[in-house]
């Protein structure tokens, strides 16, 4: 048989690397189906359940692996499916590669059936988006989109008619005017700032007595030289969320996360350092920062359009943070004095007591906090933490403590709710050797984690080589938005949009032959992690939760309490509010107290 655009593309992807693509069928790609199967395997292609579920694994397997990501959908309706997932890959800077299906191209410009602007449809999400018109353009747009989705750590989307698909390959365009004979390659550059700032940047390092450092997911490859910077200015290091794997949280001056979710130790270290050294994050979060004027700062990022832009700097190092880093080590000097470092370690070791204080306080419903603790000391090593958008976001961030060689990713700029479950699946396709865990709520289970649960069922001999648990927190709220309700419109809970059906989870994994796991006793959290390790293929853990246990802020600012005050007194769940927030709050201003209480 001729080999069809359709082969080409395919072969072309594997030349890249690329051996994994997820989607789901439509006619609008029927010429992709068949050279899927003619491929033999090579790329795979993995059905999901919806294809927005597709672009979160080819998200996810970006944020795991560091390769690119793919994703395929049919035209119309599956193209516009994808965007959730691509817009959480633009967002989260990385290489997604999309392939979409269009109708023929005589249907073009007819208001013909699922014919939609796709070019203008994708063209904010992608940094690169092309219509395939004839089949000498295939080589060339799928190595220009490739390159640039590397080069942008961004989406690049190809727009493939139906007939294109199925005509001829033409491997080779022919010599003439307009050709375009491109390659299979590209190689990560090294950016380096240039000396002056360099040497800027270590003057106001070396200045600072008080230095605080941020780090995100732009630092994961420097671990070694994030560490020793730290050590030679005696600095704490807080993570934003997509940098929650960068350093171990077992070094004792790694303060954990910042912001709404972060520990106190963070918030502590920024509001009394007197230099701020951001590395690789763009932490969006002013409140949560240093006052203006009150430290003097300095930024690296790859993206010279980023610095400056959270937080006012001195010294703009545009470059990669582990080149860069190299580069400005021998300009640092040690600090002697280590007052401020020992100040931070004290901080660190009070905030872990108080965490696992507030782990182990009793409430009517299973503490959530509890089921994150009992999983921290049972992690595997190399494990990958998975977690969706919602107030379980906030114990996944603050109680589990990770390793050396583990992962851990979420949705970070887009927040969106529904990854969780697709980023867990992604990762064992990846690593399946490795245990892979995520935290969900029951919302957003309830919104895409329950259908892909069958994607579960359907692969599940490759997803069982390891521990592969789906964590949920059942506790009938919506309970990220019940709070910020709270917090910042200064209204109660409204039952007509927060509360959700209670769902059996447990069964319903056991429905598809999974296993399926319930918990609502404090004093079985750790047998039921223990069970979810032991068992033989995927797992549903299903904890019944206690939604009125708030996730404090680090600290409690004037116009938040105001309007929380204001909302808890026509709340629906006022009395158990009052009471859990008090005695969390007793747990961070006094040591001594039993944890069992």
């Amino acid at each position: 048989m001729t080999e069809q655009v359709s082969d080409y593309i395919l072969h072309r992807l594997t030349q890249w690397g690329i051996h994994r693509v997820y989607g789901y069928p439509g006619d609008g790609i029927n010429g992709f189906l068949g050279a899927y199967d003619r491929a033999a395997g090579d790329p795979e292609f993995i059905q999901t359940r919806h294809e927005e579920m597709a672009a979160f694994m080819a998200c996810a397997h970006a944020k795991f692996t560091g390769e690119v990501g793919c994703c395929i959908a049919t035209s119309g309706p599956g193209a516009i499916h994808l965007l959730n997932g691509l817009y959480d890959a633009k967002l989260d800077h990385q290489p997604v590669l999309a392939i979409v299906g269009q109708q023929k191209r005589m249907s073009l410009g007819a208001h013909y059936q699922q014919e939609v602007d796709l070019v203008t449809l994708f063209k904010d999400v992608s940094e690169y988006v092309e219509v395939c018109m004839i089949p000498a353009q295939a080589r060339h747009l799928v190595d220009r989109a490739l390159k640039t989705a590397l080069t942008t750590r961004g989406v690049a989307t190809i727009i493939v008619p139906e007939d294109v698909q199925e005509s001829p390959a033409e491997p080779s365009p022919p010599k003439e005017h307009g050709a375009v004979y491109s390659s299979v390659g590209w190689a990560r550059p090294r950016i380096l700032p240039n000396e002056e700032e360099l040497h800027k940047a270590a003057d106001i390092l070396n200045a600072g007595h008080k230095v605080a450092m941020l780090i995100g997911q732009g630092a994961a490859g420097a671990v070694a030289e994030v560490t020793e910077v730290a050590e030679l200015l005696g600095a704490g290091v807080a993570k934003a969320l997509l940098g929650r794997h960068v350093l171990p949280d077992d070094l004792p001056f790694v303060t954990g996360p910042i912001g709404l979710l972060g520990s106190k130790a963070s918030d502590d270290m920024m509001m009394n350092c007197d230099t701020l050294f951001m590395i690789g994050t763009s932490f969006p979060y002013a409140e949560w920062l240093p006052e203006e004027g009150q430290a003097r700062g300095v930024e690296i990022d790859i993206d010279g359009r980023m610095i400056g832009v959270r937080y006012p700097v001195e010294a703009h190092l545009v470059g990669d943070a582990k080149e860069t880093l190299r580069a400005l080590i021998p300009l640092l000097k040690r600090k002697d004095d280590r007052s401020w470092r020992e100040e931070i370690e004290s901080n660190v070791r009070e905030w872990w007591r108080i965490v696992e204080h507030r782990a182990h306080q009793r409430y009517d419903l299973l503490n959530p906090q509890l089921v994150a603790w009992e999983l921290s000391d049972r992690l595997p090593d190399g494990a990958i933490l998975a977690a969706d958008t919602g107030s379980s976001t906030t114990w996944w961030a603050r109680q589990i403590r990770l390793r050396e060689g583990m992962q851990a990713s979420l949705s970070g700029t887009l927040a969106t709710m529904g990854p969780g479950t697709p980023y867990a699946i992604s990762a064992k396709f990846a690593y399946p050797d490795r245990p892979v865990i995520a935290f969900i709520g029951d919302g957003a289970f309830q919104m895409n984690g329950l259908n892909e649960m069958i994607t579960v069922k359907r692969y599940a001999d490759r997803l069982s080589r390891s521990p592969l648990i789906f964590c949920i927190f059942n506790n009938q709220d919506l309970n990220q938005v019940t709070w910020e309700q709270r917090a910042m419109a200064g209204d109660p809970k409204f039952r007509g949009s927060q509360d959700i059906p209670d769902v059996p989870y447990h069964k319903w994994a056991e429905l598809l032959g999974l296993t399926g796991i319930y918990c609502d006793n404090p004093d079985e959290v750790g047998d039921a992690w223990d069970r979810a390790f032991a068992a033989r293929g995927p797992v549903v853990l299903e904890f019944k939760v206690d939604p009125e246990v708030a996730p404090m802020p680090p600290h409690i600012m004037y116009e938040q309490a105001k309007k929380t005050a204001k909302a808890t007194l026509r709340d629906p769940e006022r009395a158990g509010i009052a009471i859990k927030s008090f005695r969390q709050k007793l747990a961070e201003l006094y040591e001594g107290l039993p944890w069992r209480d």
